[in-house]
């Protein structure tokens, strides 16, 4: 996604923040609605339901497990959804890609569907839902070419709605070395790496962490957060060690040392540069320093 200034313009049809929100760059003719679950008879209702779209449905969990996402398209998003609504539980909101020139056809849509599945797989920050990639659907290359633009613009008005899709929590293999500032958490056997981002604490792939929980959590919600992490694929038991098996986005430093250390932790004290130096000493504290 090429970073450059843009000016997005979110309206809310029913007034609500919290309810329907419809996006777009003012400058282009991609628009991205979300609509929750709920309000999907409301959406019915708008007129942007009858064109021809590409839809993701999302789950956002709030126990920091690795979120869900399904890629479809369709001519008839009311008849889609609602079948959609009936027959799959685990999504809470569906964002919808059209046209407001209704430009996009099947073909477009097709293309897109299978490049967003292509994306989402790579990014691995959401699990996709849809089973298989499936094939690269044949699309002339002036149609190619306006794809991966309406592409690129969804991206960006999703991200904003707060739904990156198709952003990494962490940069690829071969750029995390560019530059990035790592962090290091080794106190009692374990070796994980990770960096302090934006959005909040990357434990990377590969970091080793701690299999058991310390008694003094047993029974609280970071032990039942442990163990489904355990349990998940986002790491394999190895011995008495847990392995990463992809980068992984944590709220904040202490869930992310918390993860991988199996009792309750200060992650601004516990994650520290190669020099040994705290996150805390090198972030908060220069914070603080450079407001004074």
């Amino acid at each position: 996604m090429t970073l450059r200034p843009q000016t997005i313009q979110i309206f809310l049809p029913g007034g609500q923040p919290s309810g329907i929100r419809v996006a777009e760059i003012t400058t282009r003719i991609v628009q991205v609605i979300e609509v929750p679950r709920k309000l999907l008879p409301d959406f019915f209702k708008m007129a942007e339901s009858e064109q021809v779209g590409v839809y993701y449905l999302v789950s956002k969990p709030d126990d920091d497990s690795q979120p869900e996402v399904y890629v479809g398209q369709t001519g008839d998003l009311r008849g889609r959804l609602a079948k959609h609504d009936s027959d799959k539980d685990f999504w809470e909101r569906v964002l919808v890609l059209i046209s407001r020139t209704q430009s996009i056809t099947q073909t477009h849509a097709l293309y897109l569907e299978w490049l967003s599945i292509q994306a989402a797989t790579k990014a691995q920050r959401y699990e996709p839902k849809n089973g298989n990639a499936g094939s690269r659907p044949y699309t002339p290359a002036p149609m190619e070419a306006d794809c991966l633009e309406i592409f690129e613009t969804g991206q960006t008005l999703l991200t904003t709605l707060g739904y990156p899709l198709f952003d990494a929590v962490a940069p690829q293999a071969g750029q995390k070395d560019q530059g990035l500032e790592f962090f290091y958490c080794t106190a009692g056997g374990v070796n994980a790496k990770g960096i302090y981002t934006t959005e909040g604490f990357v434990v990377l792939e590969g970091s080793i962490g701690r299999k058991n929980n310390v008694p003094s959590i047993m029974g609280t919600s970071d032990a039942a957060f442990r163990d489904k992490l355990l349990s998940s694929d986002l790491v394999k038991v190895e011995g008495d060690s847990i392995v990463f098996l992809k980068d992984h986005l944590f709220p904040s430093p202490s869930r992310a040392a918390m993860a991988v250390l199996g009792r309750t932790a200060n992650g601004w004290q516990e994650w520290k540069d190669s020099n040994g130096t705290t996150l805390d000493l090198l972030k908060r504290q220069a914070i603080s320093s450079a407001s004074a």
